[in-house]
């Protein structure tokens, strides 16, 4: 009788040994965490390249705007360039709170690469954002174009941490260097 208790005991334990009712919830909770990190680090890197690649298109359409004369003959100012400029970057909200744009003349290339002026972002100083140039200049005038966009990174707390800046923000700096056209020689009007 002995015999029969420990045979079923031991089948018992067997039986326990290959039940597998517990183990696919014990197998999600250890991989949950480590798969939640790279979806997130794997979106936020993805959004963190698509803001880079937005910036990079908002300066070079902007650039395009002053380098052909658009914005000197359209009579545009400061105010209204931003205006210009902000459409190109609503997605990331209102851009009164997230973006400068500057642009600025230079004499000559060297004086332009003698300029280590940091690039001012809507976190700086107001007087420094306040200060910001707006000089789109005139056939044949070196300029420089420097747009900074503030936006708040996806997660900043679950897998990568992109955020620069306190409070899971990023600057992201678009910069364009090129010399205007000569667009004042297009509108001279032929006598016939």
């Amino acid at each position: 009788m002995l015999f029969h208790y420990a045979k079923r005991a031991i089948r018992g334990a067997a039986a326990a040994l290959k039940d597998k009712a517990g183990a696919t919830a014990v197998e999600f909770s250890l991989v949950v965490m480590p798969f939640l990190m790279i979806m997130m680090s794997t979106f936020e890197v993805g959004w963190f390249y698509f803001a880079n690649s937005q910036v990079d298109s908002a300066v070079t359409e902007a650039s395009r705007f002053v380098r052909t004369g658009q914005a000197q003959q359209g009579g545009f100012d400061k105010e209204k360039f931003f205006d210009k400029v902000c459409p190109y970057l609503s997605a990331f909200g209102d851009c009164k709170n997230r973006l400068t744009v500057e642009v600025d003349t230079f004499a000559s290339f060297a004086a332009l690469a003698a300029d280590t002026s940091p690039v001012i972002c809507t976190n700086d100083e107001t007087s420094k954002i306040d200060a910001l140039a707006y000089n789109p200049g005139s056939d044949n005038s070196i300029v420089r174009i420097r747009l900074c966009l503030l936006y708040n990174t996806i997660n900043p707390t679950i897998g990568v941490n992109v955020s620069n800046v306190a409070g899971g923000k990023r600057r992201i700096y678009g910069s364009y260097v090129f010399r205007n056209e000569p667009y004042s020689k297009n509108n001279r009007t032929t006598s016939s």
